[in-house]
């Protein structure tokens, strides 16, 4: 499974400039929907476009690998 690791991105960002980032700011600056970020942010597994992971990558001024994770499944799990 991919994990998008949003929240730790935008806690991250908080801290450094000292404010409060919501998913809201994220949405207009990334022109994605926020109903997609909401997604991102609370849907373990959701699969998005490219295009989504290149706006994110922008914003937070990251690689897609400090926005990505690899999570191998157990053996013998489905999904």
């Amino acid at each position: 499974m991919i994990r998008i690791k949003l929240k730790q991105l935008l806690d991250d960002k908080a801290f450094k400039e000292g404010r409060r980032i919501t998913l809201n700011e994220v949405s207009e600056r990334t022109g994605i929907a926020r109903a997609t970020i909401n997604r991102i942010a609370n849907k373990p597994g959701y699969n998005t476009t490219i295009d989504n992971v290149d706006a994110l990558c922008r914003y937070f001024e990251c690689t897609p690998c400090e926005l990505l994770e690899f999570i191998d499944k157990p053996p013998g799990t489905d999904s």
